[in-house]
């Protein structure tokens, strides 16, 4: 059993790499505004606001808490292990090799299937985009085979999906229906990545700076098109409410407004390729993340203020229907957010396409992943052959994967990612401020925990005991779900406050770790089965072959080499 949990001991003042180190503080701001607004206001906002309703401004509040307080975790182990492999290889130094597998399994996950679903949106503003150029692509060509089908078995409405399906051509007696510029995009983005570091930063500080010159464009002129009605619109009772749905109805939109948050780890991936990385890299995590979070609050405000909630179902470009004529009416920059839009997504997908390929070259030098992973290319000292490896990983599945299964399957890997990133610094023993380094502050939880917890409880009941009175009423599937996540929730945090007040927990990894478990109940009974089997595939492959081969074993068996 002990050897499941082995643990890597970190060295970075003996630690070589061959990666180039050309990455500024700015340079990481950059990376992680590129990678959290994307996808997740241009694409997935429509569908949470749907959801959630004007209230969904208050998931967005509670992670950008915990990823708040998640990135200062993060920034904790940066400036502790400031190597290549982000979360996994924050797992392998605090929970042991089993855990930082799984970790680094469910890292896999998150960037090849985030970076699926962001090429399905690139794919969507890209067609519109053209269309508005007088120009069409066949709807069977820009779109999925799956979600073709799925939309003609169900009777769907959907005119594109349903002529994709009636209108593409047979071969082999099967129809040939495939998103070809989602697939395209993969490839130019993948073709970028391998060539270099320095020419991957120039490409996207330039997308970056477009991108937010333009919301802040959307902001300020959608601000003058807000009807303040809109924020409390009738509730099943008629009765005005911020949260029309309920708040279970908000919850319901996790999905949709973490998905926001998932490029925010990859930043970590960076280390080994950041000037300094145990100051810049930190600095500039925390700075991209309090940015991103005070955008999308902003925007959430302004689209639930011009148009009502109940008009975004179904709408993938939620920044350029608000300006559609059925509402704004304002052409010219329904125009300017569909160009942007291509812009925006196409940086997301830059930095998703980065840090996957780290992760199976940090996981290949420890043995757990074939040697050829760990390869560095001669010219462009680049992961070489896992950024090839990644290119594939992401295309093949956009031939038969759908938007929504990827949304949920990626935003719970990256949640459980946070979870143990949070727990990790738990683990870990306090170390010696040096000058120069980032030094998360140690805030003894013992009394502090204690009494935030059980007073957000007090306060949580005073606002809405109805939820209370019916916590153990699982009759109904969806509400049951949720509920019997929040009973677990309750349960978990009462011993985190018995190992606060005995242990004297640091408070800020564990604010975050309890804000995170928080998020995990707003995920459903098929959220987790599908995640249950990716583990279950990881853990396979980990004992034939990781156990095995990991240097950690090779180590403690004498043989070095």
């Amino acid at each position: 059993m002990n050897q499941l949990f082995r643990r890597k001991h970190y060295d970075p003042s003996d630690y070589k790499t061959g990666l180039n180190r050309v990455l500024g503080v700015w340079d990481i701001v950059f990376f992680g505004l590129a990678a959290i607004i994307g996808a997740g206001s241009f694409s997935s906002l429509g569908e949470a606001i749907f959801r959630g309703g004007p209230g969904v401004i208050s998931l967005y509040v509670i992670c950008g808490i915990a990823c708040g307080f998640t990135a200062l975790s993060y920034a904790e182990f940066a400036s502790r292990i400031p190597v290549a492999g982000s979360a996994y290889t924050y797992a392998y130094a605090s929970f042991g090799e089993l855990i930082a597998w799984i970790i680094g399994w469910a890292l896999i996950m998150e960037y090849s299937f985030g970076n699926i679903y962001v090429a399905f949106s690139w794919s969507d503003y890209f067609t519109s985009f053209v269309e508005r150029l007088g120009f069409h692509v066949p709807d069977y060509l820009s779109t999925s085979y799956p979600e073709a089908k799925k939309a003609f078995e169900n009777g769907s409405e959907n005119k594109e999906l349903l002529n994709a399906w009636t209108t593409a051509p047979h071969i082999g007696g099967l129809r040939f229906i495939l998103d070809l510029p989602a697939l395209l995009i993969n490839i130019c983005i993948t073709a970028l990545v391998f060539v270099g570091i320095k020419e991957s930063k120039n490409f996207n500080n330039i997308l970056v700076v477009l991108k937010i010159a333009v919301i802040m464009l959307i902001l300020g002129v959608g601000f003058a098109y807000v009807n303040a009605e809109n924020w409390t619109p009738l509730n099943e009772e008629g009765i005005p409410s911020l949260m029309p749905n309920g708040f279970s109805g908000v919850m319901a939109a996790v999905s949709g407004v973490f998905f926001a948050y998932i490029g925010f780890d990859a930043l970590s991936v960076l280390s080994e390729e950041t000037k300094n990385p145990q100051k810049n890299l930190p600095k500039g995590m925390i700075i991209s993340l309090v940015v991103s979070t005070l955008i999308y609050m902003a925007l959430t405000l302004v689209l639930t203020g011009m148009v009502d909630y109940r008009k975004f179902d179904g709408i993938g470009d939620p920044l350029s229907f608000i300006f559609a004529p059925e509402n704004a009416n304002i052409p010219w920059m329904e125009f300017v957010v569909s160009v942007t839009a291509i812009v925006a997504i196409t940086s997301v997908l830059l930095v998703f396409q980065m840090g996957q390929p780290r992760i199976w070259y940090a996981m290949s030098r420890d043995g757990l992943l074939p040697k050829r992973f760990s390869s560095i290319h001669p010219k462009y000292k680049t992961p070489g052959f896992a950024t090839i490896i990644t290119g594939i990983a992401v295309g093949l599945p956009i031939l038969f994967t759908d938007k929504s299964f990827i949304l949920d399957f990626t935003s719970i890997g990256t949640i459980f990612a946070f979870v143990l990133v949070n727990g990790g610094i738990l683990l870990m023993p306090r170390k010696e401020k040096i000058p120069g380094r980032f030094h998360m502050p140690y805030i003894n939880s013992k009394w502090i925990f204690p009494v935030l917890f059980l007073g957000s409880v007090m306060g949580f009941y005073l606002w809405i005991p109805e939820f209370f009175h019916t916590l153990t009423d699982w009759s109904d599937p969806a509400e049951g779900e949720f509920r019997l996540s929040v009973c677990l929730f309750l349960l978990i945090n009462l011993v985190l406050v018995y190992l606060s007040f005995t242990k004297n927990l640091s408070l800020i990894p564990l604010l975050g770790l309890t804000c995170c478990l928080y998020l995990l109940t707003g995920m459903t009974h098929n959220n987790w089965f599908w995640f249950g089997l990716w583990f279950a595939l990881g853990l396979l492959i980990y004992f034939l072959y990781g156990m095995k081969k990991s240097k950690l074993e090779k180590a403690m068996n004498g043989d070095l080499n």
